[in-house]
């Protein structure tokens, strides 16, 4: 060693090395608010209540498992449409119904809905899965198909892309609020 590294050494003697500081806080939550709260309101649900049934529970023609789910009401544009069915939409909300029975996801898919008009949500996931390996596949799935058109804001529906759970799970596009399309017209308005 040399006078110069000795030197260093003896300067560097009291150094103590500084603690690292988080830069950013990661928020580790998978699922939204929204999400929680439906969880929550099926998790309360027994088939035991008063409730009245929103949505029909006829008979449903059971589908595939990997069968592609695909809804458009008449009016909605195409381009919007295939906007949907690409995914390129930003999803605002998330409804998981894995773990559900059939009756708590139709009180939960009804909810859900009710909740996204309420917020001027326009675009919403609803991962419903694809039932394999079960005595009937794609109950859930079924079901859902079936309850989705019966209600009035929904104007689109589709399977949804791989990345975001292929055909276990469906993109709903959902009617403008009132307030949403006063807001529009009165920005269009002004250009």
């Amino acid at each position: 060693m040399t006078d110069k590294d000795d030197s260093f050494l003896n300067a560097m003697q009291d150094v103590k090395p500084l603690k690292p500081v988080k830069k950013v806080s990661l928020d580790h939550r998978s699922v939204d608010q929204l999400t929680i709260e439906a969880r929550q309101q099926a998790a309360q649900f027994s088939s035991s209540s008063k409730v009245a049934d929103p949505l029909a529970s006829a008979e449903v023609e059971l589908l595939e498992a990997n069968a592609v789910l695909a809804f458009q009401r008449p009016g909605v544009q195409h381009g919007v449409y295939r906007q949907l069915r690409l995914g390129k939409y930003a999803i605002e909300a998330r409804l998981d119904l894995h773990r559900m029975s059939v009756e708590q996801s139709r009180m939960a898919v009804y909810q859900f809905i009710r909740d996204c008009i309420a917020h001027d949500i326009r675009c919403a996931l609803i991962t419903h899965g694809k039932g394999e390996g079960r005595a009937t596949p794609a109950l859930i799935k079924s079901h859902v198909a079936h309850w989705l058109p019966q209600i009035t804001e929904v104007l689109a529906f589709h399977s949804a892309q791989k990345h975001h759970g292929g055909t276990g799970a469906t993109y709903i596009m959902i009617k403008k609020s009132d307030r949403k399309r006063q807001e529009n017209l009165e920005k269009h308005q002004r250009r």
